[in-house]
């Protein structure tokens, strides 16, 4: 058993529920649309927008804008960063998890 609680290890900026929820939507894809992102999670366009802004300054993940025929398109990447943040998280939040349920 490690000497630091697994709590600890919980990283305040992936571990928000949908800044969380971005990662897990966006490591299970190459890229994701905006629209598809927000709709999933059920947010507004600013509410996902200010997430986005602090896993992107986190490193966490990619933005590229473009265009689907003449409309505006915002396409999300998760980062090789952000992919090692996620599993840091998943695996404290397992070792949590594991102690809770240790018969």
């Amino acid at each position: 058993m490690s000497d630091v609680h697994p709590a600890l290890d919980l990283d305040e900026t992936v571990h928000q529920r949908v800044r969380l929820g971005i990662l897990v939507i966006l490591s299970e894809t190459s890229e994701c649309a905006f629209g598809a992102l927000r709709d999933e999670l059920q947010l507004t366009d600013g509410n996902l927008s200010r997430h986005l802004q602090v896993l992107e300054s986190a490193g966490l993940l990619e933005v590229r804008k473009g265009y689907e025929g003449k409309r505006p398109i915002t396409w999300l990447r998760l980062t090789a960063e952000g992919k090692t943040a996620l599993h840091k998280e998943l695996d404290a939040l397992q070792r949590l998890v594991s102690r809770v349920r240790k018969d």
